[in-house]
């Protein structure tokens, strides 16, 4: 009998995947035991979405892309009971192979592949044999011996090694210590850690569980932002099933060892991806950042020596555990090591989430596996690392995916978010929207970063206004230094990062903004200029557009706009049809 796997994610179902979901079930009704119907999580390819999968039960199966409500009744008319695929719905032809032929899925293995909501799948995928391995006779100095082997560096942005962490923690002396699952990501374009909470929660649970028999630990919490319903709910049922099989709660397999989690629902602060932040948070407390040290490990929740890693580096502890440090080293560079999950967005074709081993470029990554730019436009640069990173011109975007390497562009590798520009993207307003961002999220503690990057948004919103100065360049590199160093927490000491690398790879779109009032990505409302050209056929559609009235002309005859009434909103360009409006 043929299985089906709907694919709900949040991606999926934005999409719409649980009505086609509920498309299969009321399918099932009228041909009972025709198919078994499952879900799944995200499998990467968020363009295809909604995405069905066809297994034969032999192990054999094909995948349909874009799948609606009333595709369903074919699928299982041709294909399940007819067995016949509808091959012009099937993902994954000739045009789409590099997509996973280039990546190395550890972190996403079970993603999109198992349902997030069986214990008993992940268990038949390998799931907690990697915990039986470290209960059945591997010590805490083994354990951390392992990771520290792998080269593992945490990958929430900071890259600290893992196994060193786990060191510092387990050395602490305490009567009581904490594991804390970092699940608060909250950068724009960031969705990797979403994903694999609702795709593999219980890889997760069991990896924290390695790491608080590794550390000393008997207690965790996973900090995961309210705005995840799915994920925390996936969290909640993979906890309940892990405490009834036996690898939550006390004397887990039988051993003297025992460990609990709990949920801690964030309030959608990005501040609180801080670690110290965030133990503020669990504490009952304002999310706020305080002086370090002491470090977590030697005083973090609770003031008990406590080991903070992020979603994906838990995710990637069971894999390492079964296979062998060697073997996750084996992957990736000399300072660098063992794969790495971006969700790729902006102007590109196959948005989503993909895992690449390290060492692999940008460039790789944007034209190999996700099909290069949207209509062929050019490609312009990539923003890395979200709020806390910074632009990479296209011309740098042979650098190979390594902390080194991409440190030294002035970005950072940070959590994984990538957003692809084309030549369509402005520059300044792009450096505007990420300090727009992070001048919000400031929880206001320090005073540069509270003051600084409030100053440093007026200046942009000057200039992409048509109103800076050339001093206005010198003004906003002074103050991205004054707040790098008078920071105390890494959302100031980063925030400068997206307008100091936009002000040095592309200083000449400021100059163009300041010196000619010029927009040259054509973005910026205030330095535009809408005109009417002989293509126009007079068919007023542009003038009945208008808000204020600024296009007049007669029927059949040009049209033009004037100047003075027109507020460059935009909308005679968007209904011409003619391509009669011009935007300059």
């Amino acid at each position: 009998m043929k299985t089906v796997k709907v694919g709900l994610g949040t991606c999926g179902i934005s999409a719409g995947g649980e009505k086609v979901f509920q498309a299969f079930q009321d399918e099932l009704k009228e041909h009972p035991n025709s198919f078994i119907l499952k879900e799944t999580g995200c499998i990467g390819m968020c363009y295809r979405e909604v995405l069905v999968e066809v297994s034969n039960g032999n192990g054999s199966g094909y995948m349909y892309g874009e799948i609606t409500p009333d595709r369903v009744g074919r699928i299982v008319e041709d294909d399940l009971i007819g067995d016949k695929s509808i091959d012009e719905w099937i993902v994954g032809g000739d045009a789409e192979k590099g997509y996973f032929e280039n990546q190395e899925r550890i972190v996403l293995r079970n993603c999109g592949v198992i349902d997030p909501g069986s214990i008993d799948e992940y268990i038949a995928a390998g799931g907690y044999e990697a915990l039986k391995k470290v209960l059945g006779g591997m010590t805490y100095e083994d354990v951390i011996a392992e990771v520290e082997k792998s080269g593992l560096r945490g990958r929430g942005g900071g890259g600290f090694p893992t196994g060193t962490k786990w060191k510092f923690t387990r050395g602490a002396k305490s009567d009581k210590k904490y594991i804390i699952c970092n699940a608060d990501e909250g950068d724009p374009g960031a969705f990797m850690d979403r994903s694999i909470l609702e795709g593999d929660p219980s890889a997760i649970l069991e990896g924290m569980i390695i790491a608080g028999y590794a550390v000393g630990s008997d207690e965790a919490y996973v900090y995961c932002r309210a705005e995840y319903p799915k994920a925390i709910a996936r969290l909640r049922l993979a906890i309940a099933q892990a405490k009834k099989k036996g690898f939550l709660g006390e004397n887990i397999l039988g051993s003297d060892f025992s460990f609990n989690i709990k949920i801690k629902e964030g309030a959608g602060a990005f501040v609180c991806g801080e670690e110290t932040a965030l133990i503020h948070s669990i504490e009952g407390l304002r999310g706020m950042p305080r002086f370090r040290p002491p470090f977590p490990a030697q005083s973090g929740l609770w003031g008990k020596p406590t080991n903070i890693n992020n979603v994906e580096t838990f995710a990637n502890i069971p894999w390492i555990i079964l296979n062998g440090g060697d073997a996750y080293a084996a992957f990736g560079t000399e300072n660098s090591k063992g794969t790495k999950v971006f969700a790729m967005a902006g102007k590109i074709r196959r948005s989503g989430l993909v895992e690449v081993p390290m060492g692999i470029s940008i460039n790789e990554i944007i034209f190999d596996i996700c099909g290069g730019i949207v209509d062929d436009k050019k490609f312009k640069a990539v923003q890395m690392g979200g709020p806390s990173g910074g632009c990479i011109p296209a011309e740098m975007c042979d650098t190979k995916i390594d902390y080194q390497q991409i440190n030294k562009t002035g970005a950072i590798m940070g959590s994984g978010g990538l957003v692809v520009m084309d030549e369509t993207t402005c520059m300044v307003d792009v450096a505007k929207f990420f300090l727009t961002f992070t001048q919000s999220e400031s929880c206001g503690k320090c005073t540069f970063c509270r003051i600084g990057t409030k100053r440093m948004l007026e200046i942009l919103e000057r200039i992409c206004d048509g109103q800076g100065t050339m001093e206005d360049l010198a003004n906003l590199e002074e103050l991205s230094i004054q707040i790098i160093e008078a920071s105390l927490c890494g959302l100031g000491q980063t925030a400068p990062n997206p307008v100091l690398t936009t002000l040095k790879y592309f200083r000449h779109e400021y100059e163009a903004h300041i010196k000619e009032k010029k927009c040259p990505a054509h973005v910026c409302p205030a330095l535009l200029t809408y005109t009417i050209n002989d293509e126009c056929t007079g068919c007023t559609v542009c003038a009945k557009a208008c808000p204020t009235d600024a296009i007049t002309g007669e029927k059949k005859e040009l049209h033009v706009v004037d100047q003075d009434k027109c507020i460059k909103c935009g909308k005679c360009f968007t209904v011409c049809r003619f391509d009669a409006v011009v935007k300059d």
